[in-house]
């Protein structure tokens, strides 16, 4: 006899099927609502650690998962050249930057409202982009004229969908103008845009500064976000100056 009792084959049964269920609870890992946390935050939580691009970035120590937007760009577009100088506006956690340094840029200048931890080959400037004492402060580390401006930015939400249009579209408007400012012959502008795309006053004037002007969506944008790249390449160097854009 081997010792088993008669219901010896049911426990075994049993403990199979546990074994899958909590295989399959593995797979998918859910987040318990604590006393007081919003069912957004929850979700926000359970999103993030369900994401394969968040998994991702950890194991290849980006320090998020934007950094694969930035990626997807630059293979389309060929944005980040070897030995380029870049801007990075709106640089927090630091995940653009690290690409541009992986993929060839000599030294990249960042800046953000929010601190970011010391990344070896960048500047990093701890200020409002718009600031009025930004565009200086970002000017005396460069060292010259970039290649490449690329901005994130993204305005905190009030939850008033016209306010929050009206405040992004200023911050893009106001990094475009920045671009067209130090930009070099030839240089390059991508900037994170909403609402389906760059407002038409914007358009038109990255269109006459610039040879190509796209929109693209990275794969690795959330499929629900409304976020869009809007891409101009080949700055024409000459500022296009028309009344229509003032």
């Amino acid at each position: 006899m081997s010792g088993s009792t008669p219901d010896g084959p049911k426990r075994g049964r049993k403990t199979a099927k546990m074994d899958k269920d909590n295989a399959t609870r593995m797979m998918t890992h859910k987040v318990k609502t604590a006393r007081g946390r919003k069912i957004s935050s929850k979700l926000w939580i359970e999103r993030q650690i369900n994401d394969p691009y968040v998994k991702e970035a950890k194991i290849k120590g980006y320090r998020s998962r934007a950094a694969f937007k930035l990626e997807e760009l630059d293979d389309k577009f060929g944005l980040i050249k070897k030995g380029s100088l870049v801007v990075d506006l709106g640089c927090a956690p630091g995940g653009w930057v690290q690409i541009a340094l992986k993929r060839g840029a000599r030294h990249v200048v960042g800046i953000d409202i929010l601190p970011v931890e010391v990344i070896a080959g960048a500047d990093l400037i701890e200020m409002d982009f718009m600031d009025e004492n930004a565009p200086a402060a970002i000017k005396a580390l460069l060292g010259g004229a970039p290649d490449l401006v690329m901005s994130d930015l993204a305005q905190n939400t009030t939850g008033h969908r016209k306010t929050d249009h009206l405040k992004t579209v200023a911050l893009v408007e106001t990094a475009a103008d920045f671009a067209l400012d130090v930009l070099k012959p030839g240089g390059a502008f991508v900037t994170k845009v909403f609402q389906g795309g760059a407002e038409g006053r914007l358009l038109q004037m990255l269109k006459h500064n610039f040879k190509t002007v796209k929109h693209a969506k990275p794969k690795s944008s959330r499929a629900g976000s409304p976020e869009m790249y809007l891409v101009a390449l080949g700055f024409k160097a000459k500022r296009n100056t028309k009344p229509d854009f003032e």
